[in-house]
C-alpha cells in the first residue's frame, strides 16, 4: 500500500482559494481608470458641444452682420452718382436765380428740369439740409464766413452759399454757410464743449 492511501484513505479534498488582496486592488484600479476615462470623455464631449454652440452663434451673428452690410450697401449704392449730380442741381438753381427776363420760355424749361431732378433725387432718399436761421451745426454745415449781426443770435446761420444734402440721414455734402456773431466776438462756437 501506498503511504498516501494510508493517510488520507479517500479522495483528495480541494480547498477553496480566498480572493487575494492583489486581485481585488487590480480590479478596483481598473474601475477607477475606466471612470477617469469616462469623466475625461464626458468633459471633452461637453467642451466640443460648447465650442459647437459658440461657433453656431458666431456664424449666425456673421450672417446677420453680412445681411445688414448688404442692405446698407444697397441703400447707399447710388451715393457716388448723387454726389456728381449735386453740382448740376446747383448750376440749374443759379440759372434760375440769375435769369435776366429775356428768355422766359428757356427759364421755364430750366425750372421744370430742376424740379424734376429734385423730385427724382428725393424719391431716392436725398434730402436738402435747411440751414438759414438754424443753429450752426458742424456735422451738417461748413462755415465759410462770420457775419457781425445785432439782429441775429450768435452762432446762427444767416446766409447759405449752397445747400447741403443728406442721403438716408448720411451727409453727402455739408451746406456752405455764413454764421452770425456778436460784434467783437471772434470765433464761431461749435455748440459742443471743448473739454
Amino acid at each position: 500500500m501506498r503511504q498516501e492511501d494510508v493517510k488520507g484513505g479517500g479522495p483528495p479534498v480541494e480547498t477553496a482559494v480566498a480572493p487575494s488582496d492583489e486581485g481585488e486592488k487590480a480590479a478596483t484600479d481598473e474601475v477607477e481608470q475606466l471612470r477617469k476615462q469616462l469623466d475625461e470623455a464626458q468633459a471633452e464631449a461637453h467642451a466640443n458641444h460648447d465650442r459647437f454652440l459658440r461657433e453656431r452663434a458666431e456664424l449666425e451673428n456673421f450672417k446677420k452682420r453680412m445681411q445688414r452690410e448688404k442692405a446698407e450697401a444697397l441703400r447707399f449704392a447710388c451715393e457716388p452718382l448723387i454726389r456728381e449730380l449735386l453740382p448740376v442741381v446747383d448750376n440749374l438753381e443759379r440759372a434760375v436765380e440769375h435769369e435776366t427776363g429775356r428768355g422766359q420760355s428757356v427759364l421755364e424749361g430750366v425750372r421744370l428740369v430742376l424740379k424734376s431732378l429734385l423730385e427724382v433725387l428725393e424719391r431716392h432718399g436725398v434730402k436738402r439740409v435747411e440751414a438759414v436761421g438754424e443753429p450752426f451745426d458742424p456735422s451738417r454745415h461748413e462755415a465759410m464766413a462770420q457775419v457781425d449781426s445785432a439782429e441775429h443770435e450768435p452762432n446762427r446761420v444767416v446766409i447759405q452759399h449752397h445747400p447741403g444734402y443728406l442721403l438716408h440721414d448720411r451727409l453727402l455734402r455739408p451746406a456752405l454757410v455764413s454764421v452770425s456773431t456778436r460784434k467783437g466776438n471772434g470765433a464761431v462756437e461749435s455748440g459742443r464743449n471743448s473739454d
